[in-house]
């Protein structure tokens, strides 16, 4: 599968998650989110953001717990909830912000 932007083809899986990470770019979070139906506005920048951060330190995308408790600390608690994340992330905050972000989706994540 793939993503057209721009247009240039970018590989994805089956779920649409980015096949070479090296390659997200803001635009391509963009394209994705519209194809979900949505807007990407300044919170949805901060969690794609953290999580990019946190793959680079880590390497690992996090499941939804790690998620939001890893957001609490850095973001504080009032952005460190179950739901303040689905509000900007409907079909799930760690797997929905890691694909936008260009990050494998998270282990434990169905």
């Amino acid at each position: 599968m793939s993503l057209e932007v721009s247009g240039k083809s970018y590989e994805t899986d089956e779920e649409g998650y980015l096949a070479e990470l090296s390659q997200w770019k803001p635009e391509l979070a963009e394209a994705m989110a519209s194809a979900d139906g949505a807007e990407l506005g300044e919170f949805h920048w901060e969690v794609i953001n953290f999580l990019r951060e946190y793959y680079e330190e880590y390497q690992i995308a996090p499941a939804v717990r790690v998620l939001t408790k890893a957001i609490g600390k850095k973001l504080g608690k009032d952005k460190g909830n179950s739901k303040y994340l689905y509000e900007l992330f409907p079909y799930g905050p760690a797997k929905q912000a890691c694909k936008y972000a260009g990050l494998p989706k998270p282990t434990g994540c169905v």
